[in-house]
């Protein structure tokens, strides 16, 4: 394509100012040991209202990640010889196209870049609801997907189709026999699932599920928000049969700042489709009466693309896999393990998901505790510095479920307009928590109870 043609023809210039730009950090090595210290602002101390200062509990990191140190460091340098993508043939203009490549995001999701592609999108809800606008013919299409999705890759759905959902078991793990029960029962188009649930942290095996959807006709959709930060991931699987066709993430769960994601597909499938997304920078040509597509990734990405955003992401990777997945999963599961320890030993507390057997759950725990409020709770440890998620978080059947809690007796309550509905307290780990932060969550909650 033309596009990459300039990229190519630019790149010497690129690499000049890249290497002036990265002599300093590229000394730098991280791991474990000392990723916390490149972490912005976690050390900061806050104010409480009584005025005494401490430093900072953030333990709502499914909800968004601080950003890397070498992620703003990295955009700031770049934007010094900024331009817009592909707009003109100037060294600023070439630098921005350049450095918007799409190699390392393939390389990062195990995509081989000859059957799959890449497009920019500002989070994992864009991207899915870009995917949908392009992939859905008719209200009469089918797909398929599970009671424990985030509302961004249901609701995104439901408007455009007909939605069937996979059950999940007693401990809420997904039910990969309803899967294919309904499958079996219905001429599915897609199935789209998560990699890692919000609520609970079960990792799905998503590769299982697309063997099962491409046995009976059908491609495969993953919403990867909640997986990049945490485990190694491919979309490549044992045998092509378990390939995953679309794979979808966002910048901000991974320390890069908001407004950046990605959309990974299968060519073939994108250059067939178009998303109701229109604008410069999708079309060859445009007459008076017609129009002339380019083909994927560039249809999809209408208008000014958010440049810092890419070059954030980009560095946000070289920094994850430099630290080690396994690190990442060896340390999440040793806060894991101390956190649902110690909310055992406390009455009344209640804690979703499996307990026992977490190898299959990245860093989050959800609880709550009998007879006080998760929203009072919240606020109760907020006041001490501490952060977590309340409520339902974007994923309410999923959570009614797991609190035992019929959607007629929801929908009930709405009736009268009640939204107080019920809900729980999430803690999600980060790269950066430590132990000594979940020995004081712990006495402060005691303290609350």
């Amino acid at each position: 394509m033309l596009q990459e043609k300039f990229f190519a023809g630019t790149l010497a210039f690129v690499l000049t100012f890249s290497f002036i730009f990265s002599a300093a950090s590229a000394q730098t090595t991280y791991n474990m040991k000392n990723i916390r210290g490149y972490v912005v602002g976690v050390d900061n101390p806050v104010e409480l209202s009584d005025g005494k200062k401490v430093t900072a509990i953030n333990f709502n990191n499914s909800f968004t990640t601080p950003p890397f140190e070498p992620v703003v460091e990295e955009i700031t340098k770049v934007m010094q010889i900024y331009g817009n993508m592909g707009l003109g043939k100037s060294q600023l203009s070439a630098n921005s196209a350049a450095v918007y490549y799409r190699n390392k995001i393939l390389s990062f999701v195990g995509a081989a870049p000859e059957k799959y592609t890449c497009f920019y999108v500002n989070n994992t809800t864009d991207g899915l609801n870009k995917l949908a606008s392009a992939l859905i013919d008719s209200k009469d299409d089918i797909v398929l997907a599970s009671r424990m999705e985030h509302n961004a890759n249901d609701l995104t759905w439901r408007g455009r189709c007909k939605v069937v959902y996979a059950d999940v078991d007693n401990l809420g793990r997904l039910d990969l026999k309803d899967v294919e029960r309904l499958l079996k029962e219905n001429s599915v188009k897609y199935v789209t699932i998560t990699a890692v649930s919000n609520v609970t942290g079960y990792v799905n095996d998503v590769h299982a599920v697309a063997k099962l959807a491409h046995k009976h006709g059908a491609k495969v959709i993953v919403d990867g928000a909640q997986i990049v930060a945490h485990r190694k991931f491919s979309m490549t699987g044992k045998t092509s049969a378990e390939d995953v066709d679309f794979f979808v993430f966002s910048a901000h769960k991974m320390y890069s700042p908001f407004g950046g994601g990605a959309v990974i597909g299968r060519t073939d499938l994108l250059n067939e489709r178009m998303p109701k997304f229109y604008g410069a920078g999708t079309t060859k040509v445009v007459t008076g009466s017609k129009e002339i597509l380019l083909d994927a990734p560039h249809r999809y990405e209408a208008g000014s693309i958010n440049f810092a955003s890419v070059v954030g992401l980009g560095k946000a990777i070289d920094v994850l896999q430099e630290v080690g997945f396994e690190n990442i999963q060896r340390h999440e599961q040793t806060l894991t393990r101390k956190l649902i320890n110690g909310l055992k030993k406390i009455d009344g507390v209640e804690i979703y998901g499996d307990a026992k057997n977490i190898s299959d759950r990245v860093g989050i725990v959800t609880f709550s505790v009998k007879n006080v409020s998760n929203e009072k709770i919240s606020k109760q440890l907020a006041e001490r510095g501490i952060s977590v998620g309340a409520g339902n978080f974007s994923a309410h059947s999923y959570v009614f479920k797991l609190l035992g809690v019929s959607d007629s007796e929801i929908e009930k309550k709405i009736s009268t307009n009640d939204f107080d509905v019920p809900g729980m307290i999430r803690v999600s780990f980060g790269v950066y928590n430590t132990e000594t932060e979940i020995d004081t969550f712990l006495e402060a909650l005691k303290k609350i109870l």
